[in-house]
């Protein structure tokens, strides 16, 4: 049996032995939610690198990612976290909101990778050499990485909105759409953090408010 975790680098390993050396996955946080931007992290580590415990974030107690978001800042070679607002959201629709949060965190990087390795089975057409895996998140490394960077990100984010508009619960639901979330909504409107595009149904007329 292989040694626990071994399997989430066979991709990079196999990328290297083509001669490839800045490989970086992609992956993103926040598309389901009601508010909020959405969130995209784009990585690169270094050969040989094994961190313990990485996983798909969604996987992973908040804890978890808090202590591998440590790890991964500290150790990766380059690492960047791009966003989109809801008001892009509103303006491009979510996948190309997603596509353009990715484009600026590889962006954001300071170094050109050689290869992408993208969570999903959707391209977002970055330029550059592209695979696509779906489930990568828990299945290369890199990939791994780029989710729990994006999701600790976007839960900090939600945390400070959360201070910023207290009756919305934005620290304990992170912008989805529970039950109180939408009571909160029926109750208090919208911000300017919501995703007017998500909500027509309770609001018609938001999407152009």
């Amino acid at each position: 049996m292989s040694a626990p975790g071994k399997e989430l680098y066979e991709t990079e390993d196999a990328l290297r032995e083509r001669g490839l050396h800045l490989i970086c996955g992609v992956d993103e946080a926040g598309r389901g939610p009601l508010a909020g931007p959405v969130a995209a992290a784009a990585v690169v580590l270094p050969p040989g690198l094994v961190i313990p415990g990485l996983n798909d974030s969604k996987k992973l107690s908040e804890k978890k990612r808090e202590a591998l978001y440590e790890v991964i800042t500290r150790e990766a070679v380059g690492w960047s976290v791009g966003l989109a607002s809801a008001a892009e959201i509103d303006d491009i629709n979510i996948l190309q909101a997603t596509f353009l949060a990715m484009r600026r965190a590889v962006d954001g990087l300071g170094l050109i990778p050689e290869y992408l390795l993208v969570d999903g089975n959707q391209d977002p057409g970055i330029g550059l050499p592209t695979a696509t895996i779906v489930g990568g998140d828990a299945k290369v490394a890199c990939i791994s990485a780029a989710s729990i960077l994006a999701k600790v990100t976007r839960d900090r984010l939600l945390r400070e909105m959360d201070r910023t508009y207290p009756n919305y619960g934005f620290a304990k639901h992170k912008g989805y759409g529970t039950a109180a979330h939408y009571e909160a909504l029926v109750r208090y409107g919208l911000t300017p953090e919501h995703r007017r595009s998500f909500l027509k149904k309770l609001y018609p007329a938001a999407k152009k408010s």
